[in-house]
């Protein structure tokens, strides 16, 4: 025993099982010739190292700072102990037993390390498509229980053979308990099904069938994808009519980032997005020459690009040669297939062939879409890093809560469209994978079961729920028909100012710019343009865009000409005339029964909706008078939009002082229709109504700022989704000296909604 013997415990929290920390302990250790241990728990990684004072403290430095790639170090507690005189260091078995408090690991895509193995003829993993390390792989997706230990992963059924396990008993090895471990003597196998006479290669067969214009329903890591070459058009439209599609864009997936730029316009950021760990789709501005099939993305502004991020993608795309579509497997707006069963009986009238493997997916998880946006005139080199859909990559990392968190175990159920849902313990929030628009069975099933496992996963059983204010939501009647447990119903946009005051830990209060297509207003109404003053405890509302009629409700989501006629009957005296640009669409006698809809308020709820707003310019503008998908119009409205246009319309900002600030569009509605009227081309239409609201918007927080002296600003909802909006509103404000803040680590859309409703209802118990 040393003198100067030191014996330290050093309790990790954070992101440190399954990549690798253990091994890296052991060998950091090693190298310092420390004794001790090191193990897994329910609450992390707990060290204990004995040796030399100076020795112990040069292995404290150096151990958050060397940790493995993968690795998130929250917290490192060190305790003193009485030295024991151990000499040797060793890796224990992990403990069970206790609450679980440890962070699962979200998905991985493949490392450098097992690319090179991948593709080099001498390596005994050669071309397997299930190739990984502690480093990279599955992780959420195969996962059944904690601690993360193969017994509780889908792998648990795949018997190592000698060579296999000699890599996971080895902590030198970079496979040291890496759970997916597996080879082609042991592991996991894909076959192809659908050709009469089958495939002795079946990846070869697959490769041969997308070129020569197949759909192939691939199974991957969270789910299938229906793959086809992105240049075939034939190839492509097809897809589109089996998956009943009709516009909202496929999802691409290039063999390289030098293939991506042949597709979008990448900067930096948007770059380091696209090839980091988490792999997500990141939209990107479309370059005119991009080689893709007209009907890949049609209208819109963006391509949504991925690279391959697990082995069986990388040896499609590498022997493919060429992008592929690589789009969620379902029929439209149902969640995507991940069982076998499921996948070969819902998608045999869509794919031809099907590339299935025997690797069971626990939990379906769509893959993650982000956006880099810059900020347009200003010196800051970081962009507005906005996530569209949180899932695959990023889930289930927690996200704090402010304060001292929830005092009791909660669930929020979220939103109705885009859900996710939250369950939080102490200051740790886990937010959900994207669970979709709960608007059939199928998707309400992922819902239920989604909690159930996150309870599992995380040992969270609610005493508290909350849900939306909406009564007709299926994840506020889910929350109403639970027992035992307390309810908190939390108003739609205030989730959204309180989500991102939550993830950036303000207190406020602050000014929130909520823009969106639906809320349930304590009033009644429909909100959707809101201006908020609060926090995470309260809020109240301080503006709004003018109200006007909701003609046919849910239907007039569905016909963006309605909500035109709604704004033309409210911005003119008398009944207005059906417009040209509308009338090769619009039946006239329909028409004149939405204007009476509108006129009389029969069946046509007020709105405050700035969504509702852009459906109303993108069908005057001849642009979208009916929609197939969410949010359809205004990114038609957006991609239309003449770049060369400095033009505006004028629009009225008026109240605000001892009265709701009101944003007046009436006379932006008449401007609109006159130049509809001249004939002016449909994109300066565009660009005017953007310049107009980002006006309005910038003038309206700037002014209520100043009333209440407030120096934030949060600019949350779906309508900022617009990259066009987001850039010219933040950066107006940033210029006016207030501070602006987006969410960067949630959906600016209602993928939010769960975790704002979490941080209210966690202030409020507090």
């Amino acid at each position: 025993m040393n003198v100067d013997g030191r014996r330290a415990r050093v309790r990790v929290t954070g992101t440190v099982q399954g990549v690798g920390f253990r091994p890296y302990v052991y060998r950091l250790a090693g190298e310092l010739s420390l004794g001790g241990f090191v193990l897994n728990d329910a609450h992390g990684v707990l060290i204990e190292v004995e040796g030399s004072a100076a020795v112990v403290d040069r292995f404290l430095e150096r151990l958050p700072s060397e940790a493995p790639p993968l690795a998130v170090l929250e917290r490192v507690v060190v305790e003193e102990r009485s030295a024991s005189g151990d000499a040797e260091f060793a890796i224990r078995e992990s403990v069970g037993g206790e609450t679980p408090d440890a962070p699962v690991t979200p998905d991985s895509a493949t490392c450098e390390d097992c690319l090179r193995e991948l593709f080099d003829r001498t390596d005994r993993r050669f071309r397997y498509p299930f190739i990984n390390c502690t480093n990279c792989g599955p992780r959420f997706t195969i996962v059944r229980g904690v601690p993360y230990d193969r017994p509780l992963t889908t792998m648990a059924s795949f018997t190592m053979c000698a060579a296999c396990r000699a890599e996971y008993e080895d902590p030198a090895d970079r496979r040291f308990h890496a759970q997916p471990n597996a080879c082609p003597e042991c592991g996991p196998s894909v076959r192809l099904i659908g050709l009469s006479t089958g495939a002795s290669d079946p990846l070869s067969a697959t490769v041969t069938a997308l070129a020569s214009g197949a759909i192939v329903a691939i199974k991957g890591i969270g789910g299938y994808h229906l793959a086809c070459l992105a240049a075939d058009q034939r190839a492509v439209a097809a897809l589109r009519a089996r998956k009943h599609r009709e516009d909202k864009p496929f999802a691409l997936m290039a063999p390289s980032v030098a293939a991506a730029e042949s597709l979008v316009s990448l900067g930096p950021w948007a770059r380091a997005l696209m090839t980091g760990p988490e792999r997500p789709i990141v939209l990107a501005p479309r370059l005119p020459s991009a080689p893709v099939a007209e009907s890949v993305a049609p209208g819109a502004p963006e391509l949504g690009v991925m690279l391959p991020y697990s082995p069986l993608h990388h040896l499609l795309v590498t022997d493919v040669g060429e992008t592929l579509v690589m789009t969620s497997a379902n029929v439209s707006d149902e969640p995507i297939a991940y069982r076998d069963d499921d996948a070969l009986e819902r998608l045999r009238g869509i794919a031809d062939l099907f590339l299935v493997h025997d690797r069971p997916i626990q939990t379906r998880t769509d893959d993650s879409v982000v956006r880099a946006v810059p900020k347009a005139a200003t010196t800051e080199r970081h962009p507005i890093i906005t996530v569209l859909r949180r899932s695959r990559g990023y889930v289930p990392s927690a996200l704090s809560l402010p304060g001292a968190g929830a005092p009791r175990p909660l669930l929020a159920c979220g939103a109705e469209l885009k859900n996710t849902f939250c369950l939080a313990r102490g200051t740790r929030a886990w937010v959900s994978h994207h669970i979709g628009d709960l608007e059939n069975y199928e998707t309400l099933r992922s819902f239920t079961d989604g909690i159930e496992h996150f309870g599992r996963l995380f040992a969270v059983e609610p005493e508290l729920v909350a849900h939306d204010l909406h009564p007709e939501y299926l994840s506020t009647k889910y929350a109403l028909d639970l027992d035992g447990v307390e309810l908190i119903a939390v108003q739609h946009h205030h989730a959204h100012l309180a989500a991102c005051l939550a993830e950036y830990g303000e207190a406020g209060p602050a000014l929130g710019a909520i823009f969106d297509g639906t809320g349930y207003g304590p009033d009644g109404t429909v909100w959707g343009g809101e201006l908020l003053l609060g926090d995470v405890r309260s809020f109240r509302r301080v503006g709004s865009l003018l109200p006007v009629a909701l003609p046919g409700g849910e239907r007039a989501i569905r016909q963006p000409w309605r909500m035109a006629c709604s704004w033309l009957s409210a911005a003119i005296d008398g009944e207005p005339d059906l417009p040209a640009s509308l009338a090769p669409r619009v039946d006239r006698k329909a028409w004149a029964h939405v204007r009476r809809l509108s006129l009389t308020g029969t069946a046509a709820p007020a709105t405050t909706s700035m969504g509702r707003l852009f459906d109303a310019i993108a069908a005057l503008a001849g642009i979208r008078a009916e929609v197939n998908y969410e949010g359809q119009a205004a990114i038609e409205l957006e991609a239309a939009s003449d770049p060369n246009e400095r033009g505006s319309y004028p629009i009225a900002v008026r109240g605000g002082t001892d009265s709701p600030l009101v944003i007046d569009a009436r006379e932006t509605i008449l401007a609109v229709a006159a130049d509809v009227r001249a004939g002016e081309p449909p994109g300066v239409i565009a660009r005017r109504f953007h310049r107009t609201i980002a006006h309005a918007s910038v003038e309206a927080c700037v002014e209520l700022a100043a009333a209440h002296g407030i120096e934030v600003v949060v600019l949350s909802g779906g309508v900022f989704q617009s990259r066009l909006l987001l850039e010219s509103v933040w950066s107006a404000l940033t210029a006016a000296g207030l501070r602006v803040l987006v969410p960067e680590r949630l959906p600016v859309n209602d993928g939010g909604i769960a975790y704002g409703q979490a941080a209210v209802a966690a202030a409020l118990l507090a």
